[in-house]
């Protein structure tokens, strides 16, 4: 048997401090003070003891690498994509688990225990595909990882793509995706809507889709995943990714929208980082910020997360590993600076991307995982306005990572 106490947390939504006691991976109370014996003590002294950050989109077969075979000078999408189309055909096993196995290590080194990426299948030999439902297997004792099989060259736009989604969805996959923007036509994008949601109903699968990552304002296929999962009713296990032509729209067609996704629950996830990097680059001034409505799609109600998207790739050259810093993003493009909507953000990259993954047992609840951070600051807007990595990670019990806060000293005057 192991044993954990987290003495002195400050949770959200708790007046007083209260400790945490985990056995055998799985916290068993939680109060005031608990006298029991542990293996383990940490006292996280008044400070912020949250649930883990969940990560709801990435791409772990392109991460960590930018520059293979050329850097995106111009920044877009669409030269993303064809680098990495000229990338994945060497694409190696031994090549995808090394880049992906270092990018959860980052991430975990920051607090995320929890992680969903998309993998590319229109790779004919689904050689990443493998490596990380593999990884998935390989890592399950300290981060959940769930992989969807993501068509970057959409379902339609060769004749083997469909056969090979549907393959990576027999082999495995949590969920089904799609891009049906970057399908040939708009007909052939709402047959690859429908398609996905074929498949997850089948097999029994969630549904991720990227979804108008354009700024087009034609771009209008989210009111085709609304209308899929009114008809068939299953909206919570439904995502739609991106969504940066919702931003680009007219409002009298966002507002007609809204009153759509009003009839279902359906979760979004934006990506700020790369959302405002790849998009607008056609603009001149003004210049879009390329990101959908974040802002007016929380005070709707939806549910609404945040993502990194990529870790210095074809797509985005930088990347730290950190959802603290995208939740921080977020508060600027979004303009949500009220101290309610800067909590609101720091939902987006904990319990909101956990919602969009459907994980039932997540939180800090008596029964769920012991999975948690020890943040040193002591609430949410401090954790965004300095940036915080935390001080303990811990995941089902164990502390998985230890981080020195960076000291700042001033010695002139």
């Amino acid at each position: 048997m192991s044993t954990l106490l987290v003495k002195n947390a400050r949770l959200r939504h708790h007046a007083e401090v209260m400790d945490v006691y985990s056995v055998d991976g799985e916290i068993v109370e939680i109060a005031p003070r608990v006298d029991a014996p542990a293996d383990e003590v940490i006292d996280a002294g008044g400070h912020l003891v949250s649930p883990p950050f969940v990560e709801p989109h990435i791409h772990l077969d392109s991460v960590l690498a930018a520059g293979q075979p050329r850097y995106n000078e111009s920044g877009t999408l669409f030269e993303g994509i064809q680098i990495w189309g000229e990338r994945k055909g060497s694409l190696t096993y031994e090549d995808v688990q090394t880049r992906a196995l270092e990018a959860l290590k980052l991430m975990a080194t920051h607090g995320v225990l929890y992680v969903r990426t998309h993998v590319d299948v229109t790779e004919p030999r689904l050689i990443a595909l493998d490596a990380l439902l593999d990884l998935r297997e390989r890592v399950k004792d300290w981060m959940t990882l769930q992989v969807v099989a993501f068509p970057q060259d959409g379902f339609y736009s060769r004749p083997e793509n469909d056969g090979l989604v549907e393959t990576a969805v027999k082999r495995g996959c949590d969920a089904v995706g799609g891009i049906p923007h970057y399908e040939l036509t708009r007909e052939d994008g709402v047959r690859s809507v429908q398609r996905a949601f074929d498949l997850a109903d089948q097999y029994g699968a969630l549904i991720d889709i990227h979804c108008d990552e354009v700024d087009d304002d034609q771009s209008r296929f989210l009111e085709v995943i609304v209308a899929e999962a009114i008809k068939r009713g299953n909206g919570p296990r439904v995502s739609a990714s991106h969504t940066t032509a919702f931003g680009s729209y007219n409002d009298s067609y966002a507002y007609k929208l809204m009153g759509f996704l009003r009839r279902t629950s359906i979760n979004f996830i934006a990506n700020p980082l790369i959302n405002i990097t790849l998009q607008g680059r056609t603009d001149t001034y003004p210049k879009r910020r390329g990101l959908t409505r974040i802002k007016e799609l929380w005070q709707n109600g939806q549910n609404v997360s945040v993502g990194q998207d990529c870790i210095h790739d074809p797509w985005y050259i930088f990347g730290t590993g950190s959802l603290i810093g995208v939740a921080y993003m977020t508060v600027h493009v979004s303009q949500m600076t009220g101290l309610k909507e800067i909590d609101a953000c720091y939902d987006m990259v904990t319990g909101n991307s956990g919602h969009a993954l459907q994980i039932a047992d997540y939180g800090l609840k008596v029964g769920n995982p012991a999975n948690l951070v020890v943040l040193p600051v002591i609430n949410t807007f401090e954790a965004l306005r300095h940036q915080v990595t935390p001080t303990h990670v811990i995941s089902r019990g164990r502390v998985i990572a230890r981080n020195t806060p960076g000291v700042r000293s001033f010695t002139g005057g």
